[in-house]
């Protein structure tokens, strides 16, 4: 399947687990990204590139490229190449079979269903049959990685799903404007009330005891209210570096639809 061409836009954890099932089974894939990316899961995210030049996760490596023309001599080494373009201008440019939309905002920021003969997108804010061709549960939960060929995810209720247990409280929020200053490291082990970065000379309080799963890259500017970083309260630190099981369900669900469309050929 090295021929077959699959771009994701979004390079975050949930779109790195999508990458990674999609080039282990053989796709050639390519990742668009913003030039400032606010993952937190900074380990098991591609979009890490972007700061990095390169990034090495499970095993597979992926490298940030200057123009979209650099793709196949990356592609033709086995990796996975990272381009800067929040708009998606490469995408006509390279024509791929397949466009995953993994961006994860909640909304539809400019995917469309005749960009690719197949296209994907993830979470709520899109509507198979209208502006995708299929839709991927993102919630957590039963349908968790269901397929969608018809409507929409479930809508956003604003609440984090549950792991461990904690839901809100497991989430770190700026409380205050300005650039982050992390005092702590992904895969800390951290406890309540312990003060995990600083914000515009604020401190960034932990409100659970547990592993810091996901902190943004340092010196980001941020605003207040922002989602910034996540602790574990299951306190596993190996959870930390690999793909979490909700990623890993997504790359399965997109590889289920794309093969599904492989089949109708």
């Amino acid at each position: 399947m090295n021929n077959i061409l699959v771009i994701i836009r979004g390079g975050g954890d949930l779109a790195t687990g999508v990458a990674v099932r999609l080039f282990r089974t053989g796709f050639s894939v390519i990742i668009l990204e913003i030039d400032r990316p606010t993952v937190i899961r900074l380990p098991v995210s591609f979009a890490r590139t972007v700061y990095e030049g390169e990034a090495i996760i499970e095993g597979i490596e992926a490298v940030l490229i200057s123009s979209w023309e650099e793709t196949e001599k990356i592609t033709k080494l086995n990796k996975v190449p990272v381009l800067v373009d929040p708009k998606g201008n490469c995408i006509k440019k390279l024509s791929p079979a397949v466009l995953v939309d993994a961006i994860l905002t909640k909304r539809n920021l400019g995917t469309r269903i005749n960009q690719a003969p197949l296209v994907i997108g993830l979470g709520p804010g899109f509507t198979a049959e209208e502006d995708v061709d299929v839709v991927i549960e993102t919630k957590r939960g039963h349908n968790l990685g269901r397929v969608y060929y018809h409507g929409q995810a479930a809508p956003d209720t604003g609440v984090p799903g549950e792991v461990g247990g904690e839901s809100k409280r497991r989430l770190l929020r700026a409380p205050a404007e300005g650039k982050i200053i992390p005092l702590h490291k992904i895969g800390d082990l951290v406890k309540t009330e312990e003060v995990i970065a600083e914000i515009g000379g604020v401190p960034l309080k932990a409100e659970i005891s547990g592993v810091l799963r996901g902190l943004i890259y340092p010196q980001s500017w941020v605003t207040r209210g922002m989602k910034v970083g996540d602790i574990d309260p299951r306190g596993i630190r190996e959870y930390c570096f690999t793909v979490s099981d909700k990623a890993r369900s997504l790359g399965g669900a997109v590889l289920e639809a794309i093969c599904a469309n492989l089949n109708k050929k």
